[in-house]
């Protein structure tokens, strides 16, 4: 099965106002993450991808992947010398998702919080 998006996290970053904005009542930003162009918002209810296209960025595709869709994931943690990417892999009813994420980025961390989402 292809994978529908393949992002990489790099680090950190502070909730993107747009993203906040579209939060539903008793959904809450947990952890945003700075891709190449992009972002990535987990929250409490769902996994928030934001993709910005064309030369200027202007325009902005969001998807949102609910927690209640995901059927089974795994992770896989980045340790050794040459091992530049920890991986998370989302199989889901609309198709399988893959989350690559910086070392320094904690897998285990992102792992809990889906789990305490899904389980």
């Amino acid at each position: 099965m292809n994978n529908i998006l393949e992002v990489t996290l790099l680090n950190e970053i502070t909730v993107p106002e747009d993203i906040e904005n579209m939060l539903v009542n008793g959904e809450e930003a947990v952890k945003s993450y700075k891709t190449f162009r992009d972002s990535v918002t987990f929250t409490t209810k769902r996994i928030i991808l934001r993709d910005s296209q064309g030369v200027t960025g202007k325009k902005v595709e969001l998807y949102s992947i609910p927690y209640n869709i995901i059927n089974m994931w795994s992770s896989e943690n980045a340790r050794g010398m040459f091992d530049m990417n920890a991986e998370l892999e989302l199989w889901t009813r609309a198709g399988q998702f893959k989350i690559k994420l910086d070392k320094k980025i904690d897998i285990r961390e992102i792992d809990m919080l889906i789990a305490n989402a899904t389980l």
